[in-house]
Order: C-alpha cells, then sequence, then structure tokens
C-alpha cells in the first residue's frame, strides 16, 4: 500500500508511478493533493491494483483507455493480507503480546467514506477520479473492469454518452456519474445490475427515458436523476408520453374553425335551395302560366 493521501504534493506523478512499476502494489491513494497533469499511461502497468484512489486533485485530459484491461481483481492480493488478524510484538518487557494494528485504508463509497482494515481490504476493489478536471469521453474500455465494486467519475468535465459497456459492471455496487457534461440516454439495460446499491447520473445534460423501474432501479429516487432536464419516466414527475391538454386560446381556434366550417355549409346549401326553389318556380309557371 501506498497512502499519500491529503499532503501538499504538486506536480506530476509519471516519475512516480515508472518507479513503482514493479513493485506489485495494490493499494494506491493519492486523494486531496495538487497533482497536477494527464493520469500517466504507465499507470496501467500496476496491474496488481485493487483499490485507486486519485481524488480531489487537479488532474486533466482524457482519461486512459488502458484502464479498462486492469483486473482490479482481488485474487493478486498478497495471501496474508486476506488473513490478516493482526501480529505479534514484543513490548518493554520481554513479553510477547498480539497487537491489533493492521493495514487500513478510507476509500468514498455509497457516498460516504469508509476505513478498510486488514482482511477487509480484500473484499473491496474501486477507482475514484473525482474532483478534478478530467474531459473527453468515457472510455469504452472501464466497462470490462466486471470485478470492480465502487465507480466514481463524478465532478469533472467529461463529456459524451455513457458507454452501454457499462451493462458489464456486475459486481459494481457504487457508480457515480454526476456533475459533468455527459449527454444522450442512460442505457436502457443498466436496470440488470443487480448489485448496485447507489446510482448518480445528476447534473448531466442526459435525456430519454430512465431504464425501466425494475430490480435495483426501483430504489433510486429523483435525487439519482436531478439536474436533467430532459430526462422523463419514473422516479421522475415528468412522463415520457404527456397526455395532450387542451387551454384556452386552442378552444377559441376551434370555435373559429367549426364557425368557418357552419358559415361554409350555409353558404353552399343556401345556393343550392335558392336555385332549386328558381328552377321549381320557372318550371311551374311554365306548364302553367296562369
Amino acid at each position: 500500500m501506498l497512502d499519500l493521501s491529503y499532503n501538499e504534493i504538486s506536480g506530476g506523478i509519471q516519475n512516480m508511478i515508472e518507479d513503482l512499476g514493479y513493485s506489485k502494489l495494490n493499494f494506491l491513494l493519492l486523494k486531496g493533493n495538487h497533482i497536477t497533469g494527464d493520469i500517466p499511461k504507465q499507470l496501467c502497468q500496476l496491474i496488481d491494483l485493487t483499490m485507486l484512489d486519485l481524488s480531489d486533485n487537479k488532474f486533466s485530459g482524457e482519461i486512459p483507455h488502458c484502464l479498462g484491461t486492469m483486473p482490479f481483481d482481488n485474487k493478486n492480493l498478497d495471501p496474508l493480507l486476506k488473513e490478516s488478524k493482526g501480529i505479534f510484538v514484543e513490548n518493554s518487557t520481554n513479553q510477547t503480546s498480539k497487537e491489533s494494528k493492521k493495514e487500513k485504508a478510507s476509500f468514498t463509497s455509497k457516498r460516504s467514506t469508509y476505513t478498510y482494515m486488514g482482511s477487509i481490504l480484500a473484499y473491496m476493489s474501486g477507482i475514484d477520479l473525482s474532483l478534478n478536471k478530467l474531459k473527453g469521453n468515457i472510455p469504452y474500455e472501464l466497462g470490462n473492469l466486471t470485478r470492480i465494486q465502487a465507480l466514481n467519475l463524478s465532478h469533472n468535465d467529461l463529456i459524451g454518452h455513457i458507454p452501454y459497456s457499462f451493462t458489464n459492471l456486475v459486481q459494481t455496487e457504487s457508480l457515480d456519474l454526476s456533475f459533468n457534461k455527459l449527454s444522450g440516454e442512460i442505457p436502457p439495460k443498466l436496470n440488470i445490475l443487480t448489485s448496485l446499491e447507489v446510482l448518480s447520473v445528476a447534473h448531466n445534460n442526459l435525456s430519454g427515458p430512465i431504464p425501466e423501474w425494475t430490480n435495483q432501479f426501483a430504489t433510486f429516487d429523483e435525487s439519482s436523476y436531478e439536474g436533467n432536464t430532459f430526462l422523463c419516466g419514473l422516479p421522475l414527475l415528468k412522463s415520457c408520453h404527456p397526455t395532450p391538454t387542451i387551454t384556452l386560446n386552442d378552444l377559441d381556434t376551434y370555435r373559429v374553425n367549426d364557425r368557418l366550417v357552419d358559415m361554409y355549409v350555409f353558404y353552399v346549401s343556401f345556393v343550392v335551395s335558392y336555385t332549386l326553389a328558381l328552377l321549381a318556380t320557372a318550371t311551374t309557371l311554365y306548364i302553367n302560366p296562369y
């Protein structure tokens, strides 16, 4: 584990990541610094990573596509970590005692920050790139992270559509894409993600119907979708098939149209009737002039 969270680190981290390339690092936590520049592609060489937190920095550029090729699988963890119950230390009186000293890491998931300690770390995997200045589209390849449990890309400047490949995130429990500039529709098959407990796509430019209100999607309220003017469907009050409403102006138009139709029929019927009456009179006078 390398945890440098909440320091005053600035500049880029490319050289550091290159030095860590063969370290078999499992947890890299750099949250809450002043790190700038692009997310280095060399990060993808850390194939043993299960937890990556680069949030609350000043990263710019695009999300590396190669992140989606990393396993983020806890099977690569040191077996000793999975069995971690504490370590034995020798105190000042030369007596051996068991001290509850365990590796621990704080990671934001499901809108809350949790501290994972000891063997519990072996059951958590996630990526947090929130609160940066990342741009461009969300890489389609991130949908290959089928073992990841938390993915947070919120508070960036990401554009484009939500990748349809996200329907493969079958073990994801928390997905936060809020406060970006995403457009298009929410992939309708996202509602097959039965492990999803927290979803937020709020404050984007999304449009169209929300996925069918089934499975886990039936547990999400309006706050998951707020700030998207053109979204419709449950749980929002805006229907995707609104019933037509008739205003007073429409009624006036209908009345005018109806009056015009009536006058037209009147004129036609009057001319026809007058003509027939004139012909009948003329015919009668011709037959019997007296």
